[in-house]
């Protein structure tokens, strides 16, 4: 693959090296001393996989265009990484980046029953779920959209709903987003920039060039000759990068709890709350993230205080629309959404399993192989319910 790039442009590589690192796996090391702030290296926009190279390729570019409705960006690139994959000839550059992939990902779809069910009541085990299905629906609809209208391009036995988890998680875990102008965006693999693993204790250091449409990889911090490379993925919490990248942090940081809040259009004076929350900077469905430092943010409060009007209210809440329950309504109101809130984060507690003292146990005996996927599950799991129980005793101090 390096020996690829060079030739196509990229820069850099000589003082870098794959290499494999005790207990993290697949990496980049230095082979010289960085400087915080310097280039490491720059791969040219020629080898970059994108939507638009998809597009532009002259056998698989008309098959996607034909596809109606159009495909997502994530199953263009994956469909386009299997396409070359299958190829027997023409594509040896891109086919030698993809030999240099791994065979097999640990993201959160491929955890066993007994895996996941480790995490069961956590956000990670119901977007899995969800996520596994929505793979399987997803997969039936590109057979019909794609597949079938073009055998010769997509010989079924490489293009398997096994190869099509595979060639997504792989977009998920490897791909790079960056904003351009006019809020425009662009997702994009770059090969050999995609061995880079994450740490939180650099700065963000992999920059996109809209002019020139190369990628470039800074020194995040100085390095010395044979230290491993990172990049930061972002603040992304352990559910995520379990679902994601395949991979969990114990103590993470940027750990959260996304609270869904929701209320059926049938509920009484529906359109009058969808008003007073839409003032509020909120909807009737929510999604309001919760974390160690602020269990119970505001929010919660302002959406179930609109949620639980009564008649009697509505009318002074309407008349008083910028204050949007940000403050307590009425004494009954706060004791009703306080109740709610505490009987529910007491179910949901009650839906872990197993509970926090057991899996603190399990961890602490060495019963799950570190970074393995129980072992992933049960720190997401943990997380989770310590958040819910921090919750908890938030809500009854109000």
């Amino acid at each position: 693959m390096e020996s690829w790039l060079k030739r196509s442009g990229a820069t850099g590589l000589d003082g870098l090296e794959l290499a494999d690192f005790l207990g993290i796996g697949r990496g980049i090391k230095a082979l010289r001393q960085f400087e915080e702030g310097e280039t490491i290296f720059t791969i040219p926009q020629s080898v970059l996989w994108t939507v638009d190279h998809a597009y532009a390729d002259p056998i698989l570019g008309p098959a996607l265009l034909s596809a109606r409705p159009p495909l997502s960006i994530d199953d263009t690139l994956a469909i386009y990484i299997l396409f070359v994959r299958s190829r027997r000839s023409g594509y040896d550059g891109r086919q030698s980046h993809i030999a240099a992939l791994p065979t097999s990902y640990t993201s959160s779809i491929f955890f066993a029953e007994n895996e996941l069910q480790l995490c069961a009541g956590s956000s990670l085990y119901a977007t899995t779920i969800h996520l596994i299905q929505q793979i399987e629906d997803d997969y039936q609809k590109l057979v019909t959209r794609l597949f079938e209208r073009h055998e010769n391009l997509f010989p079924r036995d490489e293009f398997t709903i096994d190869d099509y988890k595979w060639a997504l998680c792989t977009v998920w875990s490897r791909a790079m987003d960056f904003k351009l102008h006019d809020e425009k965006s662009i997702r994009l693999l770059g090969p050999f920039a995609d061995m880079l693993n994450h740490s939180s204790q650099v700065e963000q250091c992999h920059t996109y060039d809209p002019i020139s449409g190369n990628l470039s990889v800074l020194a995040g911090k100085p390095y010395e000759c044979g230290d491993q490379v990172f990049i930061n993925y972002g603040p992304v919490p352990n559910n995520r990068l379990s679902r994601l990248y395949g991979f969990v942090m114990p103590g993470n940081p940027n750990d959260c709890y996304d609270l869904v809040l929701s209320t059926q259009p049938e509920a009484p004076f529906f359109e009058q709350k969808r008003r007073l929350w839409v003032s509020a900077g909120l909807d009737s469905t929510c999604t309001i993230t919760l974390t160690l430092t602020e269990p119970l943010p505001s929010s919660v409060l302002q959406y179930l205080r609109i949620q639980r009007l009564n008649a009697s209210d509505i009318v002074s809440m309407t008349l008083h629309q910028g204050d949007a329950a940000s403050e307590k309504i009425s004494t009954a109101n706060e004791i009703e959404i306080l109740e709610f809130l505490v009987e529910s984060i007491s179910g949901l507690l009650d839906g872990f399993k197993p509970q926090l003292e057991d899996l603190e146990e399990l961890l602490a005996k060495g019963v799950y192989t570190p970074a393995g996927n129980a072992w992933m599950a049960a720190h997401v799991s943990m997380v989770r319910e310590g958040f819910a129980g921090n919750g908890r005793e938030r809500y009854c101090g109000q």
